[in-house]
């Protein structure tokens, strides 16, 4: 992988590193909310449904090293189910490599759903799982995972309300929170004026699928600022700063 403009730091490596890679996309202090997505040429985010059909080598370098730096990886149900996650801690080189930047080694995930969609006995309702919902989702539901040990936050009415639940996850102490989507939730965040970064891995592919990179019109139109482009067999990944 080489770096074709450079970061905040001003490296010029001909070849990065795993650890040239976590300095690339290291973050200062403080709460931040960054969003991972890879997406075809024409802005395409699955094939078949499924992000994989996208992906590279080395967008799953890049996809590592973003979740080693995260304290938190929120996700949309829907995204979550389509792609079969698991705990951040069922993919020991995301361990290894947050452990040797002096992370624990493991992140816990929080799905956010307005319906309180996650049940238990599903992969992620564990106790290490957060579900992040809203006060209109099925009562009955939320205690069933509540019993599950899923920590439940309750964040807004008819929906779930962004900014109350990154609040809600910085209290407990998961300030740098990485979004791997999906469109939806991207849509919604952006919307609240929550983003502070986008990394877009983007693959020399045309698909034509109607999974976009955002569900829908945007009331306004978002200008992030490009600060990082990388390169590795023809797939850019570029590195964003939103401006809120």
């Amino acid at each position: 992988m080489r770096r074709l403009l450079p970061g905040a730091g001003g490296e010029d490596t001909a070849d990065l590193d795993d650890d040239a890679l976590v300095r690339a996309y290291r973050l200062p202090g403080g709460r931040s909310l960054r969003v991972d997505f890879v997406a075809s040429l024409d802005g395409s985010v699955a094939v078949q449904g499924r992000s994989g059909g996208l992906g590279s080598p080395g967008d799953k370098r890049v996809f590592r090293t973003l979740r080693a730096h995260a304290d938190v990886v929120l996700v949309g149900h829907g995204t979550a189910a389509a792609e079969g996650y698991r705990p951040v801690d069922a993919d020991p080189a995301v361990g290894r490599l947050r452990t040797a930047i002096g992370r624990p080694a493991s992140a816990p995930i929080a799905v956010v759903s307005r319906r309180a969609s996650l049940a238990p006995g599903d992969r992620l309702a564990v106790p290490s799982t957060l579900l992040v919902t809203c006060a209109a989702a099925d009562a009955g539901r939320r205690a069933a995972l509540a019993d599950a040990g899923v920590t439940v936050l309750v964040c807004g009415e008819d929906d779930v309300d962004l900014p109350t639940a990154l609040d809600a996850l910085a209290e407990r102490g998961l300030e740098q929170v990485l979004c791997e989507g999906g469109p939806a939730l991207l849509s919604a965040a952006l919307e609240a004026r929550v983003v502070d970064e986008l990394d877009l891995s983007i693959a020399p592919a045309l698909v034509g699928s109607p999974d976009r990179l955002l569900a829908g019109a945007l009331t306004e139109v978002v200008r992030p600022r490009l600060v990082q482009v990388l390169e590795e067999d023809g797939v850019l990944f570029t590195r964003y700063a939103v401006d809120r």
